[in-house]
């Protein structure tokens, strides 16, 4: 009798999570935020920083115990399902602030001329436009990795409606999106 390897291992491993900070594996791991400046060497949103000394953002962690308790982690025990559902509502709420950040509040900076205040972001600052669109992009490329992932294992994707709603606003700024038409 002949082992497939590969199988076997990915059956052990299935439905385990590992932590971040230390790669302990168990079905569960406390899933929350921290501002510990330490958690960005592992924060999954950290990973493109440059610069991840002293850095006090709010962080998006999957940690064990332990690693809850060093790193001051304010968050519950989740399985897999429990962590991606609180990936896609922040990737979700990402995507909102990044949508808000390109129709009106790039206007609220103080550099920005009263005159201007009635045109896009594109027609005032085209880098600038183009560097929130990119993160948006990302954004969206990773909403639609996790919306794969409650689809591959057919389970409901939470709050199903967001996604709609999202594509309105973005097509009614006059926006694309790959989230839809």
């Amino acid at each position: 009798m002949q082992v497939d390897w590969d199988k076997t291992i990915n059956d052990i491993l299935a439905e385990k999570m590992s932590c971040q900070a230390c790669g302990t594996l168990g079905e569960t791991m406390v899933v929350g935020y921290t501002r510990n400046p330490d958690a960005a060497q592992f924060a999954s949103r950290c990973k493109d920083c440059i610069d991840k000394t002293d850095c006090d953002a709010r962080k998006l962690v999957v940690v064990c115990d332990d690693c809850a308790r060093q790193y001051r982690v304010n968050g519950e025990h989740m399985d897999e399902a429990g962590m991606m559902g609180l990936l896609l509502e922040e990737c979700r709420t990402n995507l909102e602030e990044s949508i808000d950040y390109l129709s009106t509040y790039w206007k609220e900076e103080g550099e920005v001329e009263y005159e201007d205040m009635q045109k896009s972001l594109l027609e005032v600052d085209p880098d600038l436009f183009r560097e929130e669109d990119a993160w948006r992009r990302r954004l969206e490329e990773e909403y639609m990795q996790i919306h794969r992932w409650f689809r591959d294992r057919g389970i409901p994707v939470p709050n199903p409606g967001w996604r709609s709603q999202y594509v309105e606003d973005v097509i009614g700024l006059g926006y694309t999106t790959l989230l839809g038409d």
